[in-house]
């Protein structure tokens, strides 16, 4: 599978017959409007704001210093995979106090793509038990901050204590490449788990 190429057409192709809503979900400042803004075919839904002085005092900034907006309600983006399959991606807010929103969203979401930060791991925990508890899948992607510490994939599955087969890939939000191959780990792992269940 690979990415259809950038489109200012609103419009899906005549060919799709299949949409799937995934979630894109991190703690803070982890990167989720850049990778869904960075995959989405049309103009992406933006839901950022200022951030305030009173948000600094209970949003954790620690390596954001350039951050200046955020996200309050959720992003929102459509990428067709081929010529029959269309994702819908939502970008969700990742500071806590907003954990009950995108645990609304998770309403027909097949599956999510934890976004996770080496300067940062421990922020992922929160994030990964939400999803668990719901029985939401996901694969988890490394998004490589420039500066941050590069860590082998293997330490990193072992300090997020992840399952075997849960995905874990490497990407970098800003990259349309690097990006869909993330995106690709999570749809593969969600159509290996529908085969999985399907009767012999």
């Amino acid at each position: 599978m690979g990415s259809a190429p950038a489109s200012d057409d609103v419009y899906l192709r005549p060919t799709v017959r299949t949409a799937a809503k995934l979630l894109v979900v991190g703690h803070f400042a982890v990167g989720k409007t850049t990778f869904v803004g960075t995959l989405s075919e049309i103009r992406p839904l933006r839901t950022e704001e200022v951030m305030t002085e009173a948000g600094a005092l209970v949003d954790d900034l620690a390596g954001t210093r350039d951050k200046t907006t955020t996200t309050v309600a959720m992003d929102f983006g459509r990428l067709t995979l081929d010529d029959s399959l269309v994702l819908y991606l939502f970008g969700t807010p990742g500071q806590q106090r907003f954990t009950k929103l995108w645990q609304d969203m998770t309403r027909g979401a097949l599956g999510a793509l934890v976004l996770a930060d080496t300067r940062r791991l421990s922020h992922s925990f929160d994030v990964m038990g939400v999803l668990e508890e719901l029985g939401l899948p996901y694969a988890v992607a490394v998004n490589d901050f420039d500066g941050a510490p590069v860590h082998e994939l293997g330490e990193v599955r072992e300090a997020l204590d992840l399952l075997d087969e849960t995905p874990l890939v490497r990407c970098d939000a800003r990259d349309p490449d690097s990006s869909t191959r993330a995106l690709i780990a999570l749809v593969e792992y969600l159509l290996s788990r529908t085969t999985e269940r399907e009767p012999a």
